[in-house]
């Protein structure tokens, strides 16, 4: 069973597999699913997108078949989340922890949502796991739908253009980089985890500040 599970999260996240073998159609389902169910959130996508640009680089995808197809399912993938949101409601932070679902994701969204209103529909996109669970909690929250979707086909089309794109020009830029695709993947999944670790010091570090103060406020006599 360990074994088989073990397997399966090396299938899942050997994103050069991935392209060579399954190819654009692979790629789009994947981030259908990343971007429109709850099951999503530990599926590769910043670090297959930017790959997949690579790859299209040197010639193994044509861009065309994956640029745009991709921006369309990273879109429709958000409508999904959003409408079981709408449908679910409140009923969507009841349910129960899984393998495929944590309510404390859910959370984290909805705290990023309250912070940053519409704009997060666009910021979530370049955050794992935010990105996942952003469009059911606008979808809860009774975001309007036109405003909604206005955001998310920005959001969409920026996230995709910006890691597909990104992959591309640094293939064409640096010869046979394809061949070093892991040092790559290893720094884009840092810099996608960069705001979540600042997040965590600043709270943290919000944390300390009252305690701090009040250790060094003297008692009135």
């Amino acid at each position: 069973m360990l074994e088989s599970i073990r397997h399966l999260l090396h299938s899942i996240y050997d994103v050069e597999g991935i392209i060579r073998n399954g190819g654009p159609l692979l790629v789009c389902i994947i981030v259908f699913i990343e971007t429109g169910f709850f099951v999503g959130f530990f599926l590769p996508g910043d670090s297959l997108l930017v790959t997949a640009g690579i790859f299209s680089a040197a010639g193994v995808i044509p861009l065309k078949w994956i640029l745009l197809p991709v921006m369309l399912c990273a879109i429709l993938g958000d409508q999904i989340g959003y409408w079981i949101g709408r449908v679910a409601g409140v009923a969507i932070y009841k349910r129960e922890d899984s393998f495929f679902f944590k309510r404390r994701h859910l959370q984290r969204a909805h705290d990023f949502y309250e912070k940053y209103g519409g704009s997060t529909i666009i910021m979530a996109r370049f955050i794992p796991i935010i990105r996942t669970f952003c469009p059911p909690v606008a979808g809860a929250a009774r975001m309007s739908y036109p405003r909604y979707l206005l955001y998310d086909i920005f959001g969409g089309a920026i996230w995709v253009g910006t890691m597909i794109l990104g992959g591309f020009f640094l293939g064409r830029t640096i010869p046979n980089i394809s061949q070093r695709i892991h040092y790559v993947i290893l720094v884009v999944i840092f810099l996608s985890l960069l705001p979540a670790i600042i997040s965590v010091f600043r709270a943290r570090h919000a944390e300390g500040l009252p305690a701090a103060s009040t250790a060094t406020t003297p008692e009135k006599p």
